[in-house]
């Protein structure tokens, strides 16, 4: 007679859930065993760690962790939206929601938590969700619809994703922290700061050290407000609660399986509960150490313990690493280790830059060996930081912290890490069994690291065989120049568009990175007029696909100020003008200084300041410089055979009118100009990337120079040219440039990488070899015949100046952490940026 086969049921089909399906699968029990999987949800497995992308364009079906045909594969019975309602241990049986009893000999609970909503007066009225499923998404999307203000109760990690959520549906969005800081678990008080100086940015207002009294209710019964514990009122339509979670124990607690005083069902080392025939893996678990553990990281190596403990194997759960990374609202936070120096003795080396919401921070102990930290801001050292906790590193702790360019260098990467590392912390998977690997898919396949939170893809990258990859990122498997083309021909106005139809699958969806998005945003904007899109590239998605500096339309100097820089064409300026720059700077206190692309630039002025700034520059005739794009900055000129006796051409009216012309052009880097009107070069017009220089007959134009670091001169590509004949060269060269360059490619390395040089660039601009002269010069027409000055567009509407504050939710308080001293009679930034602090605990 042949032996009945084993019974498992699994009780919750979430991340967990699924990860001990796949244990199983792995370890050949699928074969022996039945399973039976009841889920309440109405949907298989999906990941959670990544469920706000879908309000940017994930589908339920691409946040699935079920890969097709696998339950079938494993003769998995997986019951949707019927969930588990009774246990009976004695007959060893489980009554579904439908009524149906499910006999096992193996009782798996992965039932995982729910969102504690406190116990507040209105917390169950209409426009009151929760946010942890798919579900609770769907229904805040619907309830948004018509709707203006949201507010989030939690400033934990789901909270503030719930609130770029709200403020992604296009609602004024707030957030509301009981704790004196955001993520009060992750990070410490100069992180919280520093998160909380640039969430506001955004913005999101932010209340911290504050909670939530009551939820008010209109006449509808609808909630129209939330009443704060400082007595305080604020309207909004729609609530979240995501004041964190609790253990679902309450199936346990009916069964009589034992749960902690503060709930979460008890297991051992093994996973097993008061039951041996019963284990509890995931956040429903209270695991030996004490700690019911809210990541997906412990829960995958529990949901590993208990299928391994069915094959008595011995291995065992008795506590995870905390550690964790994660990009907010598109801040990277991360915190590892002891991140709050909890150790005796312990040791802080800090670095914080509160003009850029950089926030670093080292745990030492007292002989040097890394305990934890907290990385605001920038978190890329994550990968390289928590694998050497525990360890003294290579080099000292403050080299670790201090930014590029601060400092001694610092050549430490991922070699440097010992084979037993552990890379990636979800599936516990070691550099040496990385390095095993050639391809990230492979890498993937075979150890499954990289396909969890996510946070270790980077370390893994520059472990791995460098790979002949001609992407222009991670999101993006074509070039810039092949990107430019896809725009152009799709006629593609958002960078939503471009990365769903056109970035790598595992990117679809998603919300793209700092590589890939200034660079779409360049493209877009540079062929505006001719997509027929708004070339003003702070309007809708635009605003977040921008540099820094772009955000408000101004350079970002080294104490948090900004400098203002209207455009001088050809350097030529009227006595009026002069005086109406004098006065702005008088007015404002602002620093002066007449640069080498013959401009004035003014230095400190404050983000509120901006708009009255150039109020006073717009109404005295001044336009945008554009120091702060990508595009073209100046033209310099001398003054030509107008003032000069050795003059030949008119330099000065040829520097207006090319500047004139290719003002608020987009393309992949900066671009200098200049026009001398001689051979004598007083414009230095060979150090430009166009640069002009008179002849008795006409032009010689110049292509391909720059100066800095890497000074080269410009190659001459075409001589004695009329006026007429400049101007279409230089339309053709610049829009062939702008088509075909790399991401941040000066002219120079551009040409120097073009195949055939010189030479081909004169055939194609020149000689018209490839046909496409006419359509180079239609480009440069529509930027022409569509150009519009962003800061005269920004002071006509309201809606575009409300962005210029330093707080959003006090407009009219300055930036306390901006301030200035004397020097020769006029101001500079008073820094105060490193602190290394060594305070024993």
């Amino acid at each position: 007679m042949t032996e009945p086969t084993p019974t498992i049921v699994l009780i919750g089909h979430g991340m967990v859930g699924q990860r001990y399906l796949e244990a199983l699968a792995e370890r050949g029990t699928t074969a022996t065993h039945r399973i039976t999987v009841l889920c309440e949800e109405p949907r298989p497995a999906y990941d959670r760690v990544h469920l706000t992308s879908y309000f940017s364009g994930s589908t339920p079906e691409d946040l699935s962790l079920t890969p097709a045909g696998f339950m079938e594969e494993h003769g998995i019975a997986l019951h949707l939206d019927d969930p588990a309602e009774h246990i009976d241990r004695e007959a060893r049986t489980v009554t579904s929601r439908s009524g149906r009893v499910f006999p096992y000999d193996v009782l798996v609970l992965a039932t995982g938590s729910y969102p504690f909503v406190p116990p507040v007066p209105g917390k169950d009225a209409p426009g009151c969700f929760v946010y942890r499923t798919i579900e609770d998404l769907l229904a805040i999307e619907e309830y948004a619809q018509g709707r203006t203000t949201g507010a989030v109760v939690g400033g934990g990690l789901l909270g503030l994703e719930a609130a770029g959520a709200l403020q992604g549906l296009g609602l004024a969005s707030r957030i509301v922290e009981f704790a004196p800081r955001l993520m009060p678990v992750q990070v410490d008080e100069g992180g919280g700061a520093a998160l909380l100086r640039t969430i506001e940015s955004m913005g999101l207002t932010v209340h911290t050290g504050v909670g939530t009294q009551e939820v008010v209710t209109g006449e509808d019964g609808r909630v129209s407000g939330m009443r704060l514990s400082d007595g305080s009122v604020v309207d909004t339509d729609l609530v979240v609660f995501s004041a964190g979670v609790r253990p679902r124990d309450q199936l346990a607690r009916d069964a009589g399986l034992d749960v902690g005083e503060r709930g979460g069902i008890a297991v051992d080392a093994r996973c097993r509960t008061s039951d041996p025939y019963v284990y509890a893996i995931g956040e429903c678990a209270l695991a030996v150490d004490g700690r019911v553990y809210g990541l997906v990281a412990p829960g995958y190596e529990m949901a590993e313990t208990a299928a391994d403990d069915l094959l008595g194997r011995t291995k065992e759960f008795t506590g995870a690493d905390l550690s964790t990374k994660l990009k907010l609202l598109g801040v990277d936070v991360a915190s590892f280790g002891d991140a709050h120096g909890t150790a005796p003795d312990s040791l802080d080396v800090v670095w914080s830059d509160s003009r850029s919401g950089v926030y670093k921070k080292l745990v030492v102990s007292p002989d040097g060996v890394l305990l934890g930290g907290v990385l605001v801001g920038d978190a890329d050292a994550y990968g390289l930081l928590r694998p050497l906790t525990g360890s003294v590193p290579p080099v000292a702790p403050e080299q670790l912290v201090l930014p590029a360019g601060v400092g001694a260098p610092v050549a430490l990467g991922p070699s440097a890490l010992p084979d037993d590392a552990v890379i990636c912390s979800c599936h516990n998977v070691t550099k040496k069994a990385i390095t095993a690997c050639s391809t990230l898919p492979e890498v993937k396949k075979c150890t499954k690291a990289g396909t969890g939170c996510g946070s270790c893809v980077k370390v893994i990258g520059q472990l791995l065989p460098a790979a002949a990859d001609p992407g222009l990122c991670g999101c993006f498997p074509h070039t810039r120049a092949e990107l430019y083309e896809i725009v152009r021909t799709r006629r593609l106005t958002s960078y939503e568009q471009l990365l769903d139809g056109h970035g790598r699958p595992e990117a679809r969806g998603g919300d793209g990175c700092e590589v890939c998005k200034p660079a779409v945003g360049s493209i877009i904007a540079s062929l505006a007029a001719t997509l027929g899109a708004s070339g003003y590239v702070l309007d809708g998605e635009q605003a977040a696909l921008q540099d820094t500096n772009d955000h408000f339309l101004a350079n970002l100097q080294r104490n948090g100020s900004y400098s203002v820089v209207p455009r001088i064409p050809g350097g030529e300026i009227t006595p009026d003008r002069l005086i109406a720059i004098g006065e702005v700077a008088r007015d404002f206190g602002l620093y002066t200084k007449i640069t080498g692309g013959q401009r004035i630039d003014l230095f400190g002025a404050s983000v509120d300041q901006l708009p009255r700034i150039w109020a006073r520059l717009v109404d005295a005739g001044f336009e945008s410089g554009h120091a702060y794009g990508k595009a073209l900055r100046t033209v310099k000129s001398c003054v030509g055979q107008t003032w000069c006796r050795y003059g030949v051409q008119d330099s000065v009216r040829m520097a207006i009118d090319l500047e004139l012309r290719y003002r608020g052009l987009r393309a992949p880097h900066k671009l200098k100009s200049a026009v001398s009107g001689c051979a004598r070069e007083c414009a230095e017009a060979q150090s430009k990337d166009f640069g002009v220089i008179a002849t008795a007959s006409g032009w010689n134009l110049y292509v391909g120079g720059n100066g800095g670091a890497t000074p080269r001169h410009a190659d001459l590509l075409a001589q004695d040219l009329s006026d007429a004949e400049l101007v279409r060269l230089i339309d053709r060269f610049l829009m062939f440039y702008i088509r075909t360059a790399d991401r941040l490619e000066r002219t120079s390395t551009w040409l120097e990488r073009m195949e055939g040089g010189l030479g081909h660039l004169r055939d194609v601009v020149v000689h018209d070899s490839l046909g496409l002269c006419a359509e180079l010069e239609a480009l440069m027409a529509d930027h022409v015949a569509h150009y519009r000055d962003e800061w005269a567009e920004t002071l006509q509407d309201p809606e575009r100046l409300r962005r210029f504050v330093s707080f959003v939710n006090a407009p009219g308080a300055p930036d306390p952490t901006v301030k200035f001293v004397p020097e020769r009679d006029q101001v500079k930034p008073d820094l105060a940026v490193l602190t290394v602090e060594g305070v024993a605990r």
